[in-house]
């Protein structure tokens, strides 16, 4: 079928009210920059719809594109008519007979542009009634068909089309403000970024590099994972953090069962600093309730005791079969299997403490020159663009 337009449709946005411009203008320009390599496209909105115009394209490749863009409900590859009735029975024919082995079918048709002068009750049979004579496999059943043809009939023309393919949904990137992801090489963490790129944020990570205790194959992971999640927020800014003189300095003075506690509050004042000198909002982890010792109630109440920026944590329910589920779909999963530690498992005790209290973190940490430690950190971060 030689399909000239796509058709999108996105429905959370229609709920945002007088902002409902600003979340379309937004989507919009993502889907034009995720859409850059294919010169002669064009999209373009009218009342409740975007199109896309493929030009010399055929749609696959661009439909491809479009199932990772956040904000899109759903899409259809539709052909785009003048508004005139034969021509309108004559392709929905042919979009009928574009499905091989359906037989049953639908007409559904939407009047936008009332100076056609046909109505839309009469469309709906006519066009039926038209496959019906000429295609002898036809069967109209209008509560149950295996193929619902769509058409709208608009100022600018008829789009006619079939099938839907469910869009990724959620909200546009961009539209949320900017979070800051603290990013390991795990399979948790990137699944956690791309859960808040869904809710619209833009996406700025944090990576603790322990060199030589964790391996520069181990920021490359890192490096690499950064470069998939910008296949759905566009960029993304990572700050590569020094962290070897932290660990060394917790190892050397802090009780063992405290450590992977205490580690995490100085990542978090770490996250922190970064997060307020480039206006981000709030702090994401990969954290799972339950899923590992250090990820009790207890726990999370020590390490959110260091600051009062807010820490999201989208994984919070799921348990690590949907957590891997997620990382598949998404492409992360291979990578973040690859044997090269990072420094959450360097240092693991034999016995971390399940349930710390902020009253040993405080007592522990006052062995620490804290303040000193995160400023160093701070002022030795290396930050790496990534653009999809």
């Amino acid at each position: 079928m030689n399909w000239n337009v796509i058709l999108i449709r996105y429905g959370e946005l229609s709920l945002k009210g007088r902002n409902q411009k600003l979340f379309e203008d937004r989507l919009v320009q993502n889907i034009r920059r995720k859409l850059t390599n294919f010169e002669s496209v064009h999209v373009t909105r009218e009342h409740g719809r975007i199109f896309v115009e493929l030009g010399d394209h055929p749609a696959p490749p661009i439909i491809e594109t479009l199932k990772d863009i956040f904000g899109i409900v759903s899409f259809s590859p539709a052909i785009r008519i003048h508004s005139q009735i034969d021509e309108i029975e004559q392709t929905a024919a042919k979009v009928f007979a574009s499905y091989p082995g359906i037989t049953t079918f639908k007409i559904e048709s939407r009047r936008a542009d009332k100076r056609f002068p046909i109505r839309t009750g009469e469309i709906n049979p006519r066009v039926g009634q038209y496959i019906l004579d000429r295609l002898p496999q036809a069967k109209v059943d209008v509560h149950h068909p295996e193929l619902e043809i769509k058409i709208e009939v608009r100022i600018k023309g008829t789009y006619i089309y079939g099938k839907e393919t469910a869009g990724a949904g959620g909200l546009p990137v961009g539209t949320s403000g900017k979070v800051l992801l603290l990013l390991s090489g795990g399979i948790d963490s990137p699944v956690a970024g791309y859960l808040a790129l869904k809710r619209g944020v833009e996406l700025h990570a944090i990576h603790f590099h322990s060199y030589p205790f964790t391996s520069e194959r181990a920021k490359q992971k890192v490096l690499d994972l950064s470069k998939i999640l910008t296949r759905f927020g566009g960029k993304i800014r990572l700050y590569v953090v020094p962290f070897t003189n932290v660990q060394t300095e917790i190892r050397k003075h802090c009780y063992d069962n405290y450590s992977i506690t205490i580690m995490r509050r100085m990542m978090i004042r770490i996250a922190e600093q970064v997060a307020q000198k480039f206006d981000l909002k709030a702090l994401i982890t990969g954290e799972s309730l339950g899923q590992v010792a250090s990820q009790t109630l207890e726990s999370l109440q020590a390490i959110n005791d260091v600051t009062n920026m807010p820490i999201l944590r989208p994984l919070i329910s799921m348990d690590k079969t949907e957590i891997m589920k997620i990382a598949n779909n998404i492409g992360t999963y291979e990578t973040s299997i690859l044997p090269y530690e990072d420094c959450c498992t360097v240092f693991v005790p034999e016995q971390p403490k399940t349930k710390p209290t902020v009253k040993v973190c405080n007592r522990e940490e006052q062995k620490l020159e804290v303040e000193s430690l995160v400023n160093e950190a701070v002022a030795g971060i290396e930050i790496i663009d990534f653009r999809f």
